[in-house]
């Protein structure tokens, strides 16, 4: 039990430093927290888009704080973790605030679930889904509620 709340706290602690990191803008110590070669599974909503491999979801975090003024924040909301073994998984909210480049304001909630991987000690997300609900009867968003 010792050994899967260690684990746990590890994880939330991957977590912090990912929101740490996109708070600071620092590119690098976010990918910090990700597998760093081609094995890598990102399934993203904005823009709708699979990346496969650490050097192209570094790109689309470039180009998404290129498409800020000044420094976005992320805030993350209703961390829940399981760990079993040299595997893991986590869902949550993550809410991004900031100013688009045309000065809108933005506020933005999704969902994401990471898998991870303990590798060398060390656990890295291998496997990120991020989404929102949607309403096929009408196409559009579903508020989400951050319980």
């Amino acid at each position: 039990m010792t050994t899967v709340m260690n684990d746990e706290a590890a994880i939330r602690a991957v977590m912090d430093r990912f929101a740490a990191a996109f708070n600071a803008a620092d590119i690098d110590a976010m990918m910090e927290n990700y597998i760093p070669d081609k094995s890598l599974v990102v399934f993203d909503v904005v823009p709708r888009e699979e990346y496969f491999g650490a050097e192209a979801y570094r790109s689309a975090f470039e180009e998404m704080f290129s498409r800020f003024r000044g420094t976005p924040k992320i805030a993350i909301s209703n961390l829940g973790i399981t760990v079993d073994g040299n595997v893991g998984f986590s869902y949550c909210f993550m809410t991004v605030t900031g100013t688009d480049a045309q000065g809108n304001p933005v506020d933005r909630t999704v969902r994401v679930t990471d898998g991870f991987r303990k590798i060398g000690g060390n656990w890295l997300i291998a496997l990120e889904h991020i989404s929102v609900p949607v309403d096929f009867s009408t196409g559009k968003l579903v508020p989400l509620s951050k319980q």
